[in-house]
């Protein structure tokens, strides 16, 4: 069983942040792939609207400047990716949604044995799927919201508003809260999208959306940040705009929680619950929504957690005493102390000329 450390276990946490800067000193030029790219519909809505300055990838880019790692960024969408990634000690992937964080990238990864920070591909697959996620919870006894799945066809409405989500991507991206059932087939399709996915109909819950960090650290204890509570007073929801905030459209206010210490166990032990019974590694955020009588509901599991200074994920960790470097040490340090994934497998052999396809979707 894990070993799941508190807010309040201050003492482990400064050996473990002491550990791990020592463990960055030992380990100095280390070779970093910083995996980022515009593939998924998430990442390109970053890539064209989020300033450079308040992406992830800077952020980690600056943190293993400071470590002292020697780094690259490698871009999926480029044709020599896979010949220079096998040349890194390490990968750290900054890609998410569809191909970066669903266990595609990391099943390459595997198959080139180069080790990754994060989870592996169960995990990683599991969690990316919000209906697979969601049954999951079912099956652990996680809260969550009522819910059903959208195969295409006839659309029912049962009176109540609802929220339409894709089955995959993360930062809201195609997701709708729908109040009137003349909107819901509009919802529908555009989740679906192109390929005429199934879509998650979830029942709208209306309360304090929460987030919960977890981190790996040295010897395998994971911290659990305290939560934190975000609120968008522009939007009706924290939608993907408001995340961005695109053309300021709403503004998020970031703030430590106050929670009951009953509220506060149960979102702890449903935190605990997904981590070991997903399989997570490394680290990972999970979204709540607390309702005004006190009730958390799980809403998704984040594998890649947003890495910019300011990220949620960031700012819990600051309140546990680790900087942003630390959470980069410290993923960096799982990806390597784990038993490298090794079966007989060829060493995989480049040939002089790269065959390269027309992306589906232009970046």
């Amino acid at each position: 069983m894990t070993l799941f450390l508190s807010p309040s276990s201050d003492l482990a946490v400064q050996k473990a942040a002491e550990a791990l800067r020592a463990w960055g000193q030992s380990r100095q030029g280390l070779g970093v792939a910083l995996v980022y790219g515009p593939v998924s519909a998430e990442d390109r809505l970053y890539h064209s609207k989020c300033p450079v300055e308040q992406r992830s990838v800077t952020a980690l880019a600056e943190a293993l400047d400071e470590i002292g790692a020697r780094w690259k960024v490698l871009n999926p969408c480029e044709p020599d990716f896979i010949r220079e990634l096998v040349e890194y000690d390490v990968c750290l992937s900054n890609l998410h949604g569809p191909y970066g964080e669903d266990g595609r990238l990391q099943g390459l990864l595997d198959y080139l044995r180069v080790p990754y920070c994060g989870s592996g591909v169960g995990a990683s697959a599991l969690a990316a799927d919000k209906i697979l996620c969601k049954r999951v919870m079912l099956t652990l006894g996680v809260p969550t919201p009522d819910w059903h799945v959208w195969y295409g066809g006839p659309v029912n409405w049962n009176g109540r508003p609802v929220m339409v989500k894709p089955p995959f991507g993360g930062s809201s991206v195609g997701m709708s809260l729908v109040r009137d059932p003349v909107d819901l087939p509009v919802a529908l399709a555009d989740a679906a999208g192109d390929e005429c996915a199934a879509v998650l109909v979830e029942e709208y819950v209306s309360g304090t959306p929460l987030t919960v960090g977890l981190l790996e650290l040295p010897g395998g204890s994971v911290i659990v940040f305290p939560p934190l509570a975000t609120e968008a007073t522009e939007a009706e929801f924290y939608d993907a705009d408001t995340k961005l905030d695109v053309d300021s459209r709403g503004t998020v206010t970031v703030r430590a929680a106050e929670l009951a210490p009953a509220v506060l166990d149960e979102i702890t032990r449903s935190a605990r619950t997904l981590w070991d019974g997903i399989g997570l590694r490394g680290s990972a955020r999970i979204d709540f929504l607390l309702t005004e009588d006190g009730k958390p509901y799980v809403l998704e599991v984040n594998s890649t957690p947003g890495m910019s200074r300011d990220s949620n994920f960031a700012v819990g960790a600051a309140m546990v005493g680790l900087t942003h470097t630390d959470v980069v040490l410290a993923m960096l340090h799982e990806a390597l102390a784990r038993p490298p994934y090794d079966v007989p497998l060829p060493t995989p052999a480049f040939s002089s000329t790269t065959l390269t396809r027309e992306a589906a979707v232009s970046p």
